[in-house]
């Protein structure tokens, strides 16, 4: 069996270890005779991976214990609704930078509990830079500021961390948690979907300052209160045991790579490959500001885009698959998450530089 090189932008590719691992498991996890799949997720069994999975989490992040850790269901997209839901109520309103799409999504469903306040947005340079701070327009008397860390769909990254001031600090981080060094201390709130860098779709994390919790607005569904997790050690409802085996699997093997600061030289060293060749390209163009490049999401485009097909067709021949942008952008988009080798941008780099001297 041959691996393709998987450039989807999520669910995406996994490390090759992990899989493994999990496939020898599958029917007997370490002489129970069970699938975790099958377990209860309050047997001694479960609750053991839980503890490892957090327990790792929290080292590879340098989370403080003043922060709870909370493995919750709905993805980003639930989180949209369940931040303002839990946060947006001690003062009734929040502000919004944005930088994309997925922020775009964020503020809106925002606006159904309470207030919201575009703070920012990068809409005059067509959501191809991060508006610089000093453009900011802060509501000293918010909830929280919000931002995404890392547009999936455009291609655009915080490669800095906002000053907010007294007003925590909330980023939907769901497509580069992992992926490099941060200072959870400068932030009110995290949350990221599993599906890019850490596990399969269905888990979402959430990293919580304790003293956050507790404002939740009367209509938040029980499952979704983050009090009530932090406080039934997310099994306030049944979590999603099988996908939280796989994330804890991951961190295991995050940690065996040499942690986050060696994740940060990896993926800067993949991303460095790829734009270094578009900015010698007269055939490929990406328009996103240098100094908000993402690493984890390349989108880039044939200036002549009667070739799209083609070039799509000659990768998947190739093993490259997934390399299709977003249907609300088009053009090309390479993610190329922790788990995508380096091996991996070079052989796409290889095929561009052949595919443009064939049709350049």
């Amino acid at each position: 069996m041959s691996r393709v090189f998987n450039f989807s932008a999520g669910p995406a590719v996994l490390p090759e270890p992990v899989l493994r691992q999990a496939a020898d498991e599958m029917l007997d996890w370490q002489g129970t005779g069970m699938s975790v799949m099958e377990m209860s997720h309050r047997g001694k069994e479960f609750i053991s991976i839980h503890a490892e999975a957090e327990a790792n989490f929290r080292e590879l992040m340098d989370i403080p214990s003043s922060y709870k850790v909370l493995f919750m269901q709905g993805g980003a997209i639930g989180e949209n609704a369940i931040v303002p839901m839990n946060l947006i109520g001690r003062t009734g309103r929040a502000d919004y930078v944005l930088t994309g799409d997925w922020s775009k999504k964020s503020a809106k469903e925002a606006a159904t509990y309470g207030q919201v306040h575009v703070a920012a947005t990068a809409a005059a340079s067509k959501f191809t830079a991060v508006p610089s701070q000093s453009e900011w327009k802060l509501d000293p008397g918010a909830a929280y500021v919000h931002i995404c860390s890392n547009e999936t769909i455009g291609g655009v990254q915080f490669h800095w961390t906002p000053d907010t001031g007294s007003v925590p600090l909330v980023a939907d981080m769901s497509s580069d948690i992992l992926s490099r060094r941060i200072d959870v201390r400068k932030y009110g709130l995290i949350y990221a979907g599993a599906q890019k860098n850490m596990g399969p779709s269905g888990l979402t994390m959430v990293i919580v300052r304790e003293d956050l919790l507790g404002h939740a607005l009367a209509i938040t569904p029980s499952a979704f209160n983050y009090q009530l997790q932090a406080e039934a050690d997310s099994m306030y409802n049944t979590p999603p045991t099988y996908a939280i085996y796989v994330a804890g699997l991951v961190f295991r093997h995050v940690k065996k790579m040499g942690g986050l600061a060696a994740m940060e030289a990896h993926n800067l060293a993949k991303a460095n490959v790829l734009y270094d060749f578009l900015e010698t390209s007269s055939f490929y163009r990406n328009p996103i500001a240098k100094e908000d490049r993402s690493l984890m999401n390349v989108p880039f485009w044939l200036n002549d885009e009667s070739h799209n097909d083609a070039f799509l067709k000659g990768a998947e021949q190739r093993g490259m698959l997934q390399l299709k942008g977003h249907r609300s952008v088009g053009g090309m988009r390479a993610s190329i998450y922790n788990a995508m080798p380096i091996e991996g941008v070079q052989a796409l780099v290889q095929y561009m530089k052949e595919f443009e001297s064939r049709h350049g």
